[in-house]
């Protein structure tokens, strides 16, 4: 039988990477140790006398003599809000020096495969990107043109060029906006790299902790490029480094600074990692050269925890 033209139009490139990395994880779940995950997450709970009995399952009851009602999708489903930072500072590295993903594109296929993930599990999703300020805000909803729009978003995302240096992050007004939309519980997944400046990490964390006060669970994936970014593996000369998003410059041979950066790293990721401790937040690193099967695991377990 011939496949029809609209069927392989209804799927765009972005949608159909996302379902291969989502299949190809749930497949490898399923022969691991973490084979009790479900991704169906049917329940039931067992039946007060008085209810009705429109819903109990016979089945069950015929194979265990005990009764069971089923509880349905509006009962058992997550509300997930995804946060993309789509500043300056995630368009490194710079796609004229690699063959692999920038950050942002890590994160937008990352989004991707969390919304195929969510898909399956017939949660409601929503999407919120940010730079100087929110660009996107899509309240969180599970049907299938939702979903698709979503995915058209993305899709979009991946083919913006880079913005011109200068665009500041602003974690904190995208976050307090989520907190002011979002009027029931959610699982709150963000996907930045965190540069919001040094002197504004205090504001970053208080809306955080707007988030958490009003019952919100978050997960903080911080993308980075580890190689790069964190142990500053160069080559042996000379560079000028360009902070994107303040336009500052400083010449310098990574040889001579390299122990001295990595240890600022180091107690920043210190700083950070306390902080969402503190605020019961979970903080994940989100290495770009290291494939999305981790970020994967992650929500998925935290998502069994919630639920």
């Amino acid at each position: 039988m011939p496949i029809e033209q609209k069927h392989i139009q209804a799927l765009s490139a972005l949608e159909f990477k996302a379902r291969q990395v989502v299949e190809g994880f749930l497949a490898g779940l399923h022969k691991s140790p973490f084979h009790g995950f479900s991704v169906e997450f049917a329940e039931h709970r067992a039946y007060n006398q008085g209810e009705s009995t429109r819903h109990i399952d016979w089945k069950l009851y015929a194979r265990t003599d005990k009764l069971f009602t089923k509880r349905y999708e509006e009962e058992t489903n997550l509300r997930c809000q995804l946060v993309v930072d789509t500043s300056s500072s995630m368009y490194f590295p710079d796609k004229t020096d690699t063959t692999g993903f920038t950050k942002v594109e890590f994160a937008v296929h990352a989004a991707a495969a969390f919304i195929q993930l969510l898909r399956k599990q017939r949660d409601a999703v929503g999407l919120t990107t940010f730079s100087q300020q929110v660009n996107i805000a899509e309240q969180a909803r599970s049907n299938a043109v939702h979903l698709r729009h979503l995915m058209q978003h993305l899709e979009d995302l991946l083919a913006t060029e880079a913005p011109a240096r200068g665009q500041t992050t602003s974690v904190v007004e995208a976050l307090n906006d989520i907190a002011r939309r979002a009027h029931r519980r959610s699982l709150v997944v963000i996907l930045s790299d965190m540069l919001d400046g040094q002197d504004r990490e205090e504001e970053v964390f208080d809306a955080l902790q707007h988030l958490r006060f009003n019952k919100h669970d978050i997960i903080l994936f911080h993308v980075v490029d580890r190689k790069h970014e964190l142990e500053l593996d160069l080559q042996d000369r000379p560079y000028t480094f360009v902070d994107v998003e303040t336009n500052e410059q400083v010449k310098a041979h990574p040889s001579e600074i390299r122990d001295a950066y990595k240890t600022a790293m180091a107690e920043r990721w210190h700083r950070l990692k306390l902080k969402c401790g503190q605020y019961r937040i979970d903080l994940v690193e989100a290495d770009i050269n290291k494939g999305f099967e981790p970020l994967l695991l992650e929500f998925l377990t935290k998502r069994a925890r919630l639920y």
